[in-house]
């Protein structure tokens, strides 16, 4: 008997068998129950497979194939029969020996192998691998070390001033403080002055040093600060500052609506300074009672600055006392004034000590015509409490507050030598913005041993002599030039 057996694979699941047979019918019965009989159970051991997630494959479903997670062991024990070494851990006392520089960006460096359905590397090629990837490690811990070194010797200068300025503070406070008169012009307080003050006394050295000539007292602060208020409200009420007084007057006390649109900008990434701020209120109250005390001045933009440093330091009576004696002085006077003859002359003074220490960057803003005006005003008029970090703009304070107005411009010819090689590659445009904002990392020990490396002399003259010379020279030139001398 010849029988065709056709088995539809597809329908194995369901056991569908179809047997075609040509012969006796006895035969055919025997057969199909064999065949039926022999699928029935092949079924019954496929159908738990069957039922799991399917996987796929042409023409027909499969049993997935299992795609278990190797344990770790599992993946180093295959790596090392594959490239026959053996991995070795360090003792358990060696492997963070040094935890201080332990480099932790390193454990991101992993050198593996190609995947095994890529060609193997080449000798040549696993050596070379091995060798850059121990350079980018070697690169990575040495630059890690550096780091952290150099945060080590940050914190160590920092305990050290920690421990200078708690030491000076006792002098100051023990020595110095109670015998001024006598010790403030000596040796050894200048050096003291020089290295900066100690927070604790600084606004009390601040006021020592800028006197009260004007005698001023904090019932008088009060009276003007009083006068300030009606001002204010007398502005909003009436919106017109002519209908109040003469129109003189007016003009100079109208600043005090100017008042409230420089404080938002003065210190804004203090945050205590602006409105809702916890020295907003003290600041509008030091400029607007100035304003009627000095109606001749009024106020002027960057007097907010300076307002603000010192009331970071003094009371609100003494910081009034200190800001309006201080602005009271010849340099300040003659720029808050905006007296442009007397501006000049100190533009003169400083350009004689600008081409006697830096000759070279001198000829090179020559050759653009870069004018002291042009950077010096800024600094000036904040007494670069704007343009430096705040903590260094009170060390420039401290020594100004000794030596006076010369020190303003000796920090400017220091930080010009500070930043000389810069900006001798500068052209006007870029030299002009450069110095108008200054990088924010200065250092005080940078600026200030450019600052000492600046000589105020000139041909035997100190400053004093040279603007003194300057004023003689101009006053000499009006005369010649007066109309009563030519007729």
């Amino acid at each position: 008997m010849i029988c065709f057996l056709r088995i539809n694979r597809a329908m194995q699941s369901s056991a569908c068998l179809s047997v075609i047979a040509l012969g006796t019918g006895k035969g055919y019965l025997k057969l199909s129950s064999l065949f039926r009989n022999f699928f029935a159970k092949r079924t019954k051991e496929l159908k738990p497979a069957v039922q799991s997630a399917p996987g796929w494959k042409l023409f027909g479903k499969v049993p997935p194939r299992e795609n278990l997670p190797k344990d770790s062991k599992i993946i180093q024990q295959e790596y090392e029969a594959r490239t026959g070494r053996m991995y070795k851990p360090p003792p358990p006392s060696a492997r963070r020996k040094n935890i201080e520089f332990e480099p932790l960006s390193t454990t991101a460096l992993i050198l593996e192998d190609r995947p095994a359905n890529l060609p193997a590397k080449s000798v040549e090629e696993a050596l070379r691998h091995r060798q850059e990837y121990d350079e980018m490690v070697a690169e990575a811990k040495k630059r890690e070390i550096k780091e952290a070194h150099k945060r080590k010797k940050i914190m160590r200068e920092r305990f050290k001033q920690e421990e200078n300025i708690a030491s000076a503070m006792v002098i100051w406070v023990n020595e110095i403080l109670p015998n001024w008169e006598g010790m403030r012009a000596t040796r050894r307080v200048r050096e003291l002055w020089w290295q900066g003050l100690p927070p604790s006394v600084r606004g009390k050295v601040w006021s020592l040093a800028v006197g009260n000539e004007l005698n001023i007292t904090p019932e008088l602060y009060e009276i003007f600060l009083s006068r300030a208020k009606e001002r204010w409200k007398s502005f909003s009420e009436t919106s017109s500052e002519n209908d109040i007084e003469g129109a003189s007057v007016a003009d100079r006390e109208a600043s005090l609506e100017l008042i409230k649109l420089d404080i938002s900008r003065t210190f804004p990434s203090l945050y205590i300074f602006q409105k809702g701020g916890p020295y907003h209120d003290l600041l509008h109250s030091v400029l607007g009672a100035y304003t009627c005390y000095r109606p001749d001045v009024g106020y002027v933009q960057g007097m907010s600055f300076i307002a603000a440093v010192l009331i970071l330091n003094l009371e609100e009576a003494d910081a009034f006392i200190a800001f309006a004696n201080l602005l009271n002085k010849p340099c300040q006077l003659a720029f808050f004034r905006v007296d442009h003859s007397m501006m000049l002359k100190y533009f003169a003074a400083f350009e004689v000590f600008f081409e006697e220490n830096l000759p070279k960057l001198f000829l090179h803003f020559k050759s653009y015509s870069l004018t002291p005006d042009i950077y010096l005003i800024d600094w000036i008029f904040t007494l670069y409490s704007k343009s430096l970090p705040l903590d260094l703009a009170c060390r420039v304070w401290d020594v100004f507050c000794r030596d006076g107005e010369e020190f303003l411009f000796r920090t400017g010819l220091g930080i010009l030598r500070l930043y000389e090689d810069i900006l001798l590659q500068m052209d006007f445009i870029h030299i002009a913005q450069f110095l108008t904002k200054l990088p924010e990392d200065i250092t005080s020990e940078k600026l200030f041993s450019c600052i000492a490396a600046i000589q105020m002399q000139n041909s035997n003259k100190k400053w004093a002599q040279v603007f003194a010379s300057l004023m003689k020279d101009n006053k000499e030139g009006d005369k010649n030039h007066s109309p009563a001398l030519k007729s």
